[in-house]
């Protein structure tokens, strides 16, 4: 379990995000750079993503109400999405830019590449340092990777600056700006694929449909399992709707096998909202969407 990160650090990181991208703006117009250029770009396109965070965590805190019965805790896995579709766009945007270099190559001053891009440096990794805390959560780790790929694109652009000054080639500086469109792209990607996935009410990863049924049919009483439908609310918030069949019992039994399929899928698979519809055993078969057959308990002989 991850220690909780305090939403005001993203309030702090978006005031050094913003003073950064006053200084690698300036840094790029004075050193004629479009890597540092397109950087500023990039860092700038943090402040609404760590705004969007910040209202997302502050919203994720809010308790269920009788218009959002599940509670907010989707906001931060909205806010991944959004910032993740935002960078995709940036990426490609920043290649156009940087092939556009290729073809008409401007000389740079490597003094300002090379101080520019050490105290972007330090601004970025301080940030990715301070998020590291929160790396559990979705969409605070979409942040994080965001940082981290801001920490790597200084240093590729330090790098850049330096073989700049010891060869002359002037090439180098484009080439920084693909790479980083490119390390933008890949590192969003994967946000965007795992937040759309569960807002489109996507299995958990790591869990099996099959695993859970059978998990539910060790509880004594259960003969039947099916309709099972697993989701996520957000990050370690998921949710169970299922229909067991039982034999006919008294209502106290009943409760009895609700407590225990309860407890059997909190303590084996974390799932901590549990829907259970009973069904009397020997009723004509009733198929969901993801199980067209029931599980059913193997007699032993």
């Amino acid at each position: 379990m991850h220690p909780v990160l305090e939403p005001s650090v993203l309030g702090w990181a978006m005031v050094a995000t913003l003073g950064l991208v006053a200084a690698e703006i300036l840094g790029g117009i004075l050193g004629r750079s479009v890597a540092l250029l397109n950087d500023a770009v990039h860092n700038l396109s943090d402040v609404p993503a760590l705004g969007i965070s910040y209202l997302a965590m502050r919203w994720a805190q809010r308790p269920a109400d009788d218009e959002k019965t599940y509670g907010y805790h989707r906001a931060g896995i909205l806010a991944a999405f959004t910032n993740a579709t935002v960078l995709v766009l940036l990426s490609l945007w920043l290649g156009y830019e940087a092939i556009e270099r290729f073809r008409s190559p401007v000389a740079v001053v490597e003094s300002w590449m090379i101080w520019t891009s050490l105290a972007a440096l330090a601004v970025n990794g301080g940030i990715t340092l301070a998020l590291v805390r929160g790396r559990g959560d979705l969409n605070l780790r979409s942040i994080l990777i965001h940082n981290f790929g801001d920490a790597l694109s200084n240093i590729a652009i330090l790098a850049g600056a330096i073989i700049i000054h010891m060869t002359g080639l002037r090439w180098i500086d484009p080439l920084l700006g693909v790479a980083i469109g490119l390390l933008v792209l890949w590192s969003s990607i994967g946000i965007l694929r795992q937040s759309a996935h569960i807002l489109l009410e996507g299995r958990p990863q790591g869990m099996s449909v099959e695993d859970v049924a059978r998990a539910v049919l060790t509880v004594p009483g259960v003969q039947e399992v099916h309709d099972v439908h697993i989701w996520s609310l957000g990050d370690a918030h998921n949710a169970l709707s299922l229909h067991a069949r039982i034999p006919d019992m008294h209502l106290d039994e009943c409760e009895r096998i609700l407590s225990d399929i309860q407890g059997k899928v909190v303590d084996k698979f974390g799932i901590g909202h549990t829907t259970v519809q009973l069904e009397r055993a020997g009723l004509p078969a009733q198929s969901g969407y993801v199980m067209p057959e029931p599980f059913k308990k193997v007699e032993s002989i």
